[in-house]
């Protein structure tokens, strides 16, 4: 297990997130009251952690960030995001699902006996729920989830609002028709999505127009895979524009799922592969999030209602993947909700 990092060699790292890659002398001179030798020490520490690559002898000696993955490029969020949309540079060759390295995954050691640790406990804690309290903790899980997945994609239902409207079928006032559409469909959805769960243990494209039919039913909103160009707010970044590439690559994408052994790992790549896809007209993030949980509650694991996670940071995590192909920030963002989904509910 990773060893705990004390505050320099956060403050290293956090050098290195803003570099390509920086020599000793750099990082002594950012850490002015910190001694050579102190810097030298840590560095080693953190070579061999394996979370930064040294390169070169003597005075050319240089250190980078370690990415353990092609998709887990540490990226100085706040740092990127101070540049506009039209300013950034991103990455225009489009992401090849097939490309994963073979001894590599998306989650640490340390994150799986975390994850571990978490899904123990949910199981411990549901096997001790009568099936009264199981649906009444789904509902709950539902109601906050229909909330926070509408919210992230501009819904204004408050959370009370949504409650009201899905146990007492009664609309707000002040608020569009398609808004409150939007959110009866994830109830609908994930209400399917439980009482199939068996059924997601293996992804097919099928089984993600299911949903996305679910997810947009009665919104005028045409089905099936799109035919042309879709944009997206706050990026340049443009998903493929025809109907060949676009099956394609959501082909490929639920072929790297279906192989992926890790259950949380497969619904992180399915949550962003089907956002970076953008295989639908509309309605592609939330139909994402609705088969990451159907995959989570396929094999047992506690399903996500993102009530915590901040809409703005959810955003930023997104546009990371589609512009650098970089996982990492939206894999905090996850784990946590995760963590969180544990601790709130089933209990």
């Amino acid at each position: 297990m990773m060893k705990q990092l004390s505050q320099r060699q956060e403050q290293i790292l956090h050098l290195l997130l803003q570099s390509d890659f920086l020599a000793t002398r750099d990082i002594v001179k950012a850490l002015a009251r910190v001694s050579r030798i102190t810097i030298i020490r840590d560095l080693a520490e953190l070579v061999d952690e394996e979370l930064v690559n040294r390169q070169g002898k003597g005075r050319s000696v240089v250190y980078a960030i370690i990415p353990k993955h092609p998709w887990l490029k540490l990226i100085d969020v706040s740092r990127y995001f101070t540049a506009g949309p039209d300013v950034r540079t991103i990455i225009d060759e489009p992401l090849d699902w097939q490309n994963w390295p073979d001894d590599k995954g998306l989650l640490e050691k340390s994150e799986i006996n975390t994850i571990d640790d978490l899904t123990r406990q949910y199981r411990h804690n549901i096997s001790r729920l009568s099936d009264n309290l199981i649906t009444k903790e789904f509902e709950r899980v539902t109601v906050e989830f229909s909330w926070k997945s509408s919210r992230i994609e501009g819904n204004t239902y408050s959370l009370l609002d949504t409650e009201q409207l899905l146990k007492g079928g009664v609309e707000a006032a002040g608020h569009t028709s398609e808004e409150a559409r939007m959110i009866l469909n994830h109830k609908q959805a994930m209400s399917y999505i439980r009482h199939q769960a068996s059924d997601y243990r293996r992804l097919t494209v099928i089984k993600i127009t299911d949903i996305h039919s679910l997810v947009v039913r009665d919104m005028n909103i045409e089905l099936g895979l799109r035919s042309r160009p879709v944009g997206i707010i706050g990026t340049r970044y443009k998903p493929f524009d025809n109907l060949y590439q676009v099956r394609e690559a959501l082909e490929s994408l639920v072929k790297l799922i279906n192989q992926l052994n890790n259950p949380l790992e497969q619904a992180l790549v399915a949550v962003v592969g089907l956002s970076y896809i953008q295989p639908f007209i509309d309605g592609n993030k939330r139909t994402g999030r609705l088969i990451s949980n159907a995959i989570l509650l396929a094999h047992n694991l506690c399903p996500l209602s993102y009530r915590s996670v901040d809409e703005v940071e959810y955003k930023k995590a997104i546009i990371l993947f589609y512009e650098q192909h970089s996982l990492w920030y939206f894999k905090q963002l996850f784990i946590d909700q995760y963590r969180f989904a544990v601790k709130t509910y089933f209990q």
